[in-house]
């Protein structure tokens, strides 16, 4: 049966779920109710890290005595390795160092510079991926929601107290850099995607899946491009570790490492708390996360269909290799995610119109 596509709700064009027969529109919808059960269900029994002792410091007192040290004369790696030994935190292998790059500006800049360098950073996403809502979204309400949605994803990262968390820095940069990349425009998108691999190294996963897409398109520059940005990261990462090993001794803790394999409900409470749904309970939170990915996937658009593949490459991430501990790992996508919602209500009713419709066509043949 062919089925006629309805008029987009909010979307200025049909989702990708329109014109699917009954049948598939009918697996999609078992499927994603199933999805939003199971994923809730396992968020509401993630591991919670063990509560820390009250001499002990969080990570973010970590990062702020590296800066401080840095500020006032010190080595970037000498002070790193004493805030790390006093901390009681492992520092091997070399990976638990960050890089010097968010210490080394913010020691050299004052505070308020640093907190006015944030706020500028999520100005500019906030403008860049406006535009791209926009255009996508012709309605006066769909908008607004979307635009809300957008600060939602953002509002840990405005934070001033988090300012000292590289994730936060890294999560805005690769939201700007999806924002501004364009078929045949993507030079700037590369320079972010390299700044932001420099202050958080995971923000390489993200690198890789655009080089992925570029290559797939046929845009043998743009993955060029890419490529380049991994191949500086790669040697910025090799001057670190060599750093990292002079100031490191045999006896100094190893980590734990990373592969605890908590699992996709691990995923998604974790980027439940990164973002504005943190006010909400986990078991209304949580379907909220899944519901936004699902949306992602109705938006027909290269923009879509890239960060959709960023948000499941960090899903993935986070549920084979982040620890009860790294839950601020989410801060790497908190920002995008929620905007999937804004494209929900389109997907759900094509899909509902085309599951549910039972309209049947009669031939009447007529004899003369």
């Amino acid at each position: 049966m062919i089925v006629r596509p309805r008029p987009p709700i909010w979307l200025a064009a049909p989702t990708r779920y329109a014109g699917l027969s009954r049948g598939a529109s009918r697996i999609v919808l078992v499927s994603l109710l199933m999805l939003v059960v199971g994923l809730t269900v396992l968020a509401l029994r993630v591991p919670v890290a063990a509560p820390l002792a009250a001499d002990t410091p969080t990570d973010i007192v970590l990062y702020q005595q590296i800066v401080d040290g840095v500020r006032h004369g010190g080595g970037y790696y000498q002070v790193a390795a004493d805030a790390l030994r006093s901390g009681g935190y492992p520092m091997r292998p070399f990976v638990t160092f960050r890089l010097p790059t968010l210490a080394v500006v913010q020691a050299a800049l004052p505070i308020w510079a640093s907190a006015t360098l944030l706020y500028v950073l999520a100005a500019g996403t906030f403008m860049a991926w406006s535009g791209s809502l926009l255009a996508a979204l012709p309605r006066r309400p769909a908008r607004v929601a979307a635009l809300m949605l957008l600060v939602g994803g953002m509002i840990v990262h405005l934070q001033l107290p988090l300012m000292g968390f590289h994730e936060v820095w890294a999560g805005l940069l690769i939201a700007l850099s999806l924002a501004l990349r364009r078929r045949g425009y993507w030079i700037e998108a590369v320079a972010l995607a390299l700044a932001a691999m420099l202050i958080r190294e995971t923000a390489a996963l993200y690198v890789v899946v655009m080089a992925v897409f570029a290559l797939a398109d046929g845009a043998r520059r743009e993955a060029a491009g890419w490529g380049v940005a991994l191949v500086v990261f790669a040697g910025a990462v090799a001057a670190h570790a060599h750093a990292v090993a002079q100031v490191v001794g045999p006896l100094d803790p190893s980590s734990p490492g990373w592969s605890a394999l908590l699992g996709p409900g691990f995923a998604v409470h974790t980027i439940g708390i990164a973002s504005a749904l943190a006010v909400l309970p986990m078991w209304l939170a949580a379907p909220l996360v899944v519901l936004a990915l699902a949306g992602w996937s109705a938006w027909v658009s290269p923009l879509a269909h890239r960060t959709l593949a960023v948000l499941l490459a960090y899903v993935a991430l986070l549920a084979l290799f982040a620890r009860a501990d790294t839950f601020y790992w989410g801060l790497m996508i908190a920002p995008l995610v929620l905007i999937g919602l804004a494209f929900l209500p389109d997907a759900l009713r094509d899909l509902a119109a085309t599951a549910f419709d039972t309209r049947r066509i009669t031939v009447t043949r007529v004899t003369r």
